[in-house]
């Protein structure tokens, strides 16, 4: 029968180390530590902040579910109340009803307003307080 003894080089199985608290999009070194910036920090532009950006506008979305027997393409419209990475939630203004709607069948949206579009490098529209209908 072998026996191991702790060393030098093993870790405790108790011993843990915590990551530091970063913001959301705040830039770190390859080492792991937080760099301070006062510049303005802006989203990216995928899809999903565009929306985030936009969130109280309304909206129609083209959507197109791939090997649906029943029904290929689908078309809805609703005012953005969230936007994630996956996901869209819209709401019908006349019936209150959420619709969750999943990234990867999103095709395009349409709006009959402005939309706000701002993010590093490109001027764009300041951010405004989301209108609602």
């Amino acid at each position: 029968m072998s026996s191991v003894s702790p060393t030098a080089t093993m870790v405790s199985p108790t011993a843990t180390s915590v990551p530091p608290l970063v913001s959301s999009g705040a830039p770190m070194t390859p080492a792991g530590g937080v760099v301070t910036t006062t510049a303005p920090q802006f989203e990216q532009s995928y899809i999903e902040n565009i929306l985030r950006l936009n969130l109280g506008k309304f909206g129609t979305f083209y959507m197109t579910y791939e090997g649906n027997k029943e029904w290929n393409a689908r078309i809805f419209q609703g005012i953005i109340e969230a936007a994630g990475r996956d996901h869209i939630i819209i709401s019908d203004p006349k019936t209150g009803k959420r619709i969750m709607l999943l990234m990867v069948n999103f095709d395009y949206a349409t709006f009959d307003e402005p939309l706000t579009y701002q993010y590093p490098g490109v001027i764009g529209n300041v951010p405004q307080a989301p209108s609602r209908y």
